[in-house]
């Protein structure tokens, strides 16, 4: 029986190191390591954003996933976003993505977000829980990725940006 559950980061700080050699390992470069524990320390300050989750199986980290002010700068018009979404190999196809997406989104409703944004380079994997394509964009320095947005009010769409 597994004790799964999600918690901010900060009540967890022992795992800093490996959210930060996932994240890097997962969406960085050979030097970016120390960009991504600059965003995990950001998150660990006690601020407003960034926010990093962790999901621990007792007390094993799992996965992790991020609430950012920003997370492609070409697109700094749109906030806030769900962001650094990553799940440990042996936990991948269990649900957990989708159990780290509502929290962010659950995050984001008590704050009073009415929008959330993510990207992506694939396409047909968000659209499975609920966000819509938007169009595209450019990440650093030029890759086309996919926008997705999701409304966090039942009762309006996303802003179609």
């Amino acid at each position: 029986m597994t004790t799964l559950r999600i918690v901010p980061l900060a009540d967890a700080t022992e795992h800093r190191e490996i959210i930060t050699d996932w994240l890097w390992q997962a969406f960085g470069t050979d030097n970016s390591r120390d960009f991504f524990a600059s965003v995990i320390d950001s998150s660990l300050a006690g601020s407003d954003l960034p926010i990093t989750f962790v999901a621990l199986d007792g007390e094993r980290p799992v996965g992790t996933v991020g609430l950012w002010r920003c997370d492609l700068v070409s697109r700094q018009d749109l906030f806030p976003w769900l962001a650094a979404l990553y799940i440990d190999e042996s936990w991948r196809g269990r649900g957990l993505s989708e159990r780290l997406q509502k929290k962010i989104i659950d995050c984001c409703r008590q704050r009073g977000d009415a929008n959330l944004y993510l990207y992506s380079a694939c396409m047909g994997y968000y659209e499975k829980f609920g966000w819509r394509y938007i169009g595209d964009a450019l990440d650093y320095p030029a890759t086309t990725v996919h926008l997705y947005a999701k409304s966090l009010s039942s009762d309006t769409e996303p802003l179609n940006r």
